[in-house]
């Protein structure tokens, strides 16, 4: 496993973390969990990626018992959460990141997930409703009192990003130093358009999301929706259309020959493709089985297979247009 620092700070996450969306409490109990998370930590994986809304609350508790039982040491592995959505119906509760919901939020976060701190923590999504000066100080106070150690934002566009990095800095606050966007081959408007000089001036740090794109890069919706995925869970009916979307089953298969070229599968050529990207700080995989967590790992080994040349031929795949001016 290879190591990358988180944007300018001075913490390094493993290229590959692992994530608990969808899957904790959802398809994996805690002992399933636990088994998942000791073999990622076996591979060299340092961060686990959770957040408040997943599961309502009870993908913390899982994986708050998992780390119990694991017995880690603390020193040697970063976990984070996220507020944004809420757990509660409540006017002050849902949808916001004023200063009230981001300070309860951490309280019960730490509670569920049975640590002290967590090394992250994450603005879910922006809030139009609050100003953004009330948020960083928030969040500049959850880490001042040691309940995270850095913050940043998920899906904030790169003017909202720099907005709340000017209001820190003018006020001597802790910046937001890292975002977690959605990035995939299918998925690339923000990691490879507005984000790019924004990465640059500022060396953010980025911990992307879906970069399987809810499974459909694995390959397995090539022929329906197996009754054990993802676009079979209750709740997840949203899924289902992207899921059988033939222009965009056909980009996949297309990607085949590729992976058999390198001698990989899809899911590993998905993921080493994300890591090509030297905005990324890590790619956060998921899985409901731990045969899963040993293939995600092995993306590792694809990275250096992956030439100019192959990256070339999936843009023609996936319709994109190389711009003459890029370096």
């Amino acid at each position: 496993m290879k190591y990358r620092h988180l944007g300018k700070t001075g913490i390094r996450v493993s290229e590959l973390s692992f994530g608990s969306w969808v899957t904790f409490h959802t398809q994996a109990d805690v002992k399933l969990a636990l088994n998942m998370m000791a073999a990622a930590y076996e591979a060299g994986v340092n961060f686990f990626d959770n957040a408040e809304v997943y599961a309502s609350g009870k993908s913390e508790e899982v994986m708050g018992d998992a780390f119990k039982k694991l017995k880690w040491r603390r020193g040697s592995y970063l976990v984070s959460t996220k507020f944004y959505w809420g757990l509660h119906d409540g006017i002050n509760e849902k949808n916001t990141l004023n200063r009230k919901r981001l300070i309860e939020g951490i309280n019960g976060s730490l509670e569920r997930l049975q640590l002290d701190y967590v090394d992250l923590v994450y603005c879910h999504r922006p809030d139009p409703t609050t100003p953004i000066e009330e948020t960083v100080w928030a969040m500049h106070n959850i880490v001042e009192w040691g309940k995270a150690l850095y913050w940043g934002t998920s899906e904030w566009s790169a003017a909202e990003i720099t907005q709340a990095i000017e209001i820190a800095e003018r006020h001597h606050l802790h910046k937001p130093v890292v975002e977690q966007p959605q990035y995939n081959m299918f998925e690339r408007k923000r990691m490879e358009g507005d984000y790019v000089r924004f990465y640059k001036e500022h060396n953010y740090g980025s911990t992307i999301w879906s970069p399987l794109a809810s499974g459909l890069l694995s390959g397995k919706y090539q022929n329906g929706i197996p009754k054990d995925s993802r676009g079979a869970l209750k709740g997840y009916d949203w899924l289902k259309d992207r899921l059988t979307n033939e222009t965009s089953l056909a980009k996949v298969a297309a990607l085949e020959p590729i992976a058999k070229e390198l001698g990989c599968k899809l899911s590993q050529l998905a993921l080493a493709w994300c890591l090509k990207n030297p905005f990324v700080s890590t790619v956060i995989t998921g899985a409901s089985r731990v045969e899963q967590v040993h293939e995600n790992m092995k993306a590792a080994e694809v990275v250096d297979k992956i030439t100019p040349e192959i990256m070339d031929r999936i843009d023609v795949i996936f319709g994109v247009k190389k711009n003459e001016d890029d370096d």
